[in-house]
């Protein structure tokens, strides 16, 4: 999923893929520290190592996940054309998933060790956050994704150039931005009263994926050390303050691009 900018505008849809492209710039500041180096010359540290298998662990889980939500969601579509579009993401993500594996492997890492410790916390939210219908379920994919990938996004910025490049690529907008905003927006148009029960969805959304990142950030040592700045330079909770902030703020342009209050 990718953020949109715009979110004072009522008419139009923002492009789902703006404010993505501002993330990856920022990600691609002149970079210092591990940032600097290639995976040969950080992988030295076992440290940041085990922090890298964290990552690369849930967020192939992550994608699994969300190949099987998309092909479960695409059984609630209203018609073939919707179907098939939610088919294709579906296999997007698998691709993303394959990617993941592959390099885990590569690295002499067995990728079902590495995602076991992120398989229960993300099946609970997702236990917790069942769509009852097509539109919920494309609130869900459009908001609960964004938000992971804007967690996964501050923690590309602190990777090697390696691990940076694969993680920015797996996500990539597999579609779905733009398709849920238009599919959102023609509902509420149409029905203006759906607009208060999916923001109040939408909100819950919300508040489910940050208990869910929080808790993963404070379970995994090698990964929140190095999110608030380096293997070895301790635990800065207000730096996760701040990166918690900030995500909440792209939430709000996602929520006004649907045309929900946030």
């Amino acid at each position: 999923m990718e953020t949109p900018q715009n979110p004072d505008s009522a008419a139009e849809p923002a492009d789902p893929t703006d404010d993505a492209a501002e993330q990856v710039d920022t990600a691609q500041a002149p970079p210092s520290g591990i940032a600097a180096t290639d995976w040969a010359e950080a992988s030295a540290d076992p440290r940041y190592r085990a922090a890298v298998v964290d990552l690369l662990g849930a967020l192939a889980y992550g994608e699994l996940a969300a190949f099987e939500r998309l092909a479960e969601d695409a059984k609630l579509a209203p018609g073939l054309t919707d179907k098939a579009a939610l088919a294709r993401m579906a296999t997007a993500e698998f691709q993303h998933f394959e990617q993941l594996t592959e390099r885990l492997r590569e690295i002499d890492e067995d990728p079902t060790d590495a995602m076991r410790p992120f398989a229960a916390p993300l099946d609970e939210f997702h236990r917790l956050t069942a769509p009852s219908d097509w539109l919920e379920g494309l609130v869900k994919a459009y908001v609960g994704d964004a938000i992971a990938a804007d967690f996964y996004r501050e923690v590309a910025s602190r990777l090697d150039s390696d691990t940076r490049r694969l993680v920015l690529g797996v996500l990539d907008d597999t579609g779905h931005a733009s398709f849920a905003v238009e599919r959102v927006r023609s509902a509420i148009e149409a029905e203006p009263r759906v607009g208060g029960r999916l923001a109040l969805w939408a909100r819950r959304l919300m508040g489910e994926a940050l208990s869910q990142a929080q808790r993963v950030v404070a379970d995994r040592d090698a990964l929140s050390t190095m999110l608030v700045g380096g293997v070895a330079d301790g635990f800065d909770l207000a730096e996760i303050g701040r990166m918690f902030s900030r995500i909440t703020e792209a939430h709000t342009k996602r929520m006004a691009a649907l045309g929900l209050s946030a």
